[in-house]
């Protein structure tokens, strides 16, 4: 169905279409009086094809400026797969290998690795709809949630770039459950957080995620890439002085991630290895019956009526150049009036 941006413009611009039929040009003839002119159907049809020409350019210009367009509006699709939001951690760790420091010619960086195996992860999904999130020193949207796989690969291909200092995860997660939106209510969400640290979230923060955790409910999930030495997620400090949120960021924000009520669980991963087989898990868990609305792309129709004004015109103004041509060759032909007396 064809529908127009401007339709007020059709109202206004229409009754233009009949200036061909009302205005008659005054044109030069050699004739002294064209009535008496025996009128041949050649001529006729020349005169109404000329009329016809003039009256298609004006119709395709008003439709034209109107905006006509087809297409567009949603379709709905189902697949198997889930709305998932990858979160990625882009603090300078990540440019680190798994054994903390900066790669050598053998060793890939903890982000790279991880850029790979999701890469992977991808082409095994492809009914999935995927976003793509960022946190460093503040969160950044990436890419909304949607199906085309060539565009979100895209976007995970980037997150292997230098990143910053700082990880501020609380609200990363507050911006990748809000991506959710009401589009997927209903509907199989995980949010996939990969990261090899954590700061100190505050109280404020720890508040604004569980209103997103009620507003937007996921299937959470924490890829924790374990540096060398690092403290593990689920390791209990002997000393209890040793066990606080500044001392043992990772460990205690598994502990609040475990307290805000929904599907939540954290895999950690020492080594290439172990990533590729907690993303195989993930992999395993969301895979279940999906129905999305997708917005279709609407196609302008506009183009095509200024080309067929175009040529319209161009036929105008041929017809207008032969008939000089011709008028001037005619009257190249005529003899040289006289005056009665014979006097030129």
């Amino acid at each position: 169905m064809i529908a127009f941006d401007r339709p007020w413009l059709l109202l206004l611009l229409l009754p233009a279409i009949l200036l061909p039929l009302l205005v008659r040009q005054p044109s030069p003839s050699g004739v002294p009086d064209l009535g008496l002119v025996v009128a041949d159907p050649l001529s006729t049809a020349v005169a109404v094809a000329l009329r016809a020409a003039g009256m298609i350019a004006l119709a395709a210009l008003v439709l034209a400026v109107a905006g006509p367009g087809v297409g567009g509006g949603t379709v709905t699709r189902e697949g198997i797969g889930a709305n998932i939001v990858f979160l990625f951690d882009r603090s300078s760790s990540m440019d680190n290998s798994f054994a903390d420091r900066l790669p050598n010619s053998d060793e890939e960086s903890k982000a790279t690795v991880a850029k790979r195996l999701i890469l992977e992860f991808l082409d095994r999904r492809p009914r999935d709809r995927i976003g793509v999130a960022a946190f460093s020193t503040t969160p950044m949207m990436v890419m909304g949630i949607n199906d085309h796989l060539n565009a979100v690969r895209g976007a995970v291909a980037a997150i292997d770039k230098p990143g910053l200092a700082h990880t501020d995860v609380g609200r990363g997660l507050i911006l990748a459950l809000d991506m959710f939106g009401e589009r997927t209510g209903g509907e199989s969400r995980a949010l996939i957080l990969v990261s090899d640290g954590a700061g100190v979230i505050g109280r404020e923060v720890q508040d604004a995620l569980r209103a997103a955790v009620k507003r937007s409910p996921a299937n959470l999930y924490w890829l924790f890439i374990r540096s060398k030495g690092s403290y593990g997620l689920f390791e209990v400090p002997e000393r209890k002085s040793d066990d606080t949120p500044r001392a043992r960021p990772e460990r205690h924000l598994h502990l609040f991630l475990q307290s805000l009520g929904i599907p939540y669980r954290a895999l950690e991963a020492q080594s290439p290895e172990a990533i590729g087989e907690a993303i195989a898990e993930i992999d395993r868990l969301e895979s279940k019956p999906i129905t999305y609305v997708e917005t279709t792309p609407r196609t302008a129709l506009a183009p095509y009526l200024y080309a067929v004004a175009v040529a319209a015109l161009a036929a105008l103004a041929a017809a207008v150049t032969l008939e000089r041509g011709l008028v001037s060759a005619g009257q190249g032909l005529l003899p040289p009036l006289r005056r009665a007396d014979g006097a030129p």
